[in-house]
């Protein structure tokens, strides 16, 4: 397995299928027992789980991924993503930690984020 590879792929297609609402697609880039984790303090879900209950909050979704930061197999990947929720608009600027297996499915995800009211657009060499 290429962790690069796989890393990339990841991003890719979160940064397709986001938008789009796409669970499926993101869902298939997850081993079947995947911990998720969205908070550092908040037990893990599924990706399936996650995804389901925030997809249906968000509406308006644009995002942005980063080059993916590879050691052995484990990447880091940041992203930025604006949508509307609860007729709010709101921007997450963050990083997720992903471990992939010897396929290239992710075992490990966590993510780390700063949150901001409104559309905020990346700073200029992000």
């Amino acid at each position: 397995m290429d962790t690069e590879q796989a890393a990339r792929r990841w991003a890719e297609t979160w940064a397709a299928a986001w938008p789009r609402q796409d669970v499926d697609a993101i869902v298939a880039l997850y081993a079947d027992d995947a911990p998720y984790r969205a908070l550092a303090f908040r037990e893990p879900d599924t990706p399936s789980g996650y995804l389901q209950r925030t997809f249906a909050e968000e509406s308006d979704v644009a995002c942005r991924f980063g080059a993916p930061v590879v050691s052995g197999d484990r990447a880091a990947v940041e992203w930025w993503g604006s949508w509307t929720e609860d007729g709010q608009t709101v921007t997450l600027a963050g990083v997720t930690m992903l471990r992939f297996d010897e396929e290239g499915k992710v075992v490990d995800h966590r993510d780390y984020w700063n949150q901001d009211q409104g559309r905020v657009e990346p700073y200029s060499d992000w």
